[in-house]
């Protein structure tokens, strides 16, 4: 990566890592009513459950730039729909690793995974660039780590930060022992991926609109890919995005093509070495 793509890259993971500490903050002030007293108060709404911290019951509606999602939090755990989702993969596809003293990599670590991830590996350790708490410093397209480290690296909603995404899903590959997983999963927003030509700083940084299609460049370096969705996993978690996404483009928003429907799917590749 050259010097203008490491210190466009640098500056934008420095507003990324912000928005995402003021968004967290933001959902956590809107939905910050006792988890009895939220169940009162929307005992109409339709119930769901959360697989993360167990809870059971209405989930909170979610505003933000693209406008308000139905059905997005837990108003226990504060998870996502694409938490959820995520969890339930990591459930199912990590049965598939075996072996003693596994070791892990968490990179941008969500809190409420890690002691689901403590109970499964022996070793659990955590990577950023600038969030503050992590084992290790690191640039995931440069990581100071021996081929062959990890038995499973989890990286979520990172790629799309990324100009040079190859050269990070090469890097990732490089550290996974033979036989390794890696769990990679970027935003759905798009039929197919457009690239942007610069990072926009409305949609965190993005550089880039993914599409299911996007998973296609991780069979360039990893021996198998296994998808999992919305589809996959009983409804009653809730693991669909609801939102209109009809009135893109939009300014914020310049290169989203415009997508119909207020029900999208979400998608979790499962990658392996």
């Amino acid at each position: 990566m050259g010097s203008a793509d490491t210190l466009g890259h640098n500056r934008y993971a420095r507003t990324r890592a912000l928005k995402k500490a003021l968004l967290l903050r933001s959902i956590r002030e809107r939905i910050h009513t006792p988890v009895p007293l939220f169940r009162i108060l929307h005992r109409n709404e339709e119930k769901f459950k959360c697989p993360i911290c167990g809870y059971a019951g209405p989930f909170a509606n979610w505003s933000s730039y693209v406008g308000v999602r139905k059905h997005a939090a837990c108003p226990k755990c504060i998870g996502l729909e694409r938490h959820r989702l995520q969890y339930l993969t990591m459930e199912a596809a990590l049965s598939n690793l075996s072996g003693q003293d596994l070791r892990m990599l968490h990179i941008a670590p969500e809190p409420f995974f890690k002691q689901m991830l403590c109970r499964r590996f022996t070793k659990y350790e955590t990577a950023d660039l600038f969030m503050e708490g992590v084992d290790h410093e690191v640039d995931i397209c440069e990581m100071p780590f021996e081929d062959g480290t990890y038995d499973f690296i989890f990286a979520s909603h990172v790629l799309e930060h990324i100009q040079d995404d190859r050269k990070a899903i090469k890097e990732i590959r490089r550290v996974l022992r033979p036989y390794g997983m890696a769990i990679l999963p970027v935003p759905i927003v798009s039929a197919k991926t457009v690239e942007y030509f610069q990072p926009n700083p409305f949609e965190e940084g993005h550089v880039r609109a993914p599409g299911p299609d996007y998973f296609e460049r991780y069979k360039d370096y990893f021996g198998k890919v296994e998808v999992y969705g919305s589809t996959s996993f009983p409804a009653d978690y809730q693991v669909f995005v609801y939102e209109d996404r009809s009135m893109w483009p939009s300014p914020e928003c310049p290169l989203r093509p415009s997508m119909q429907g207020m029900k999208h799917i979400d998608l979790v590749p499962v990658c392996y070495a």
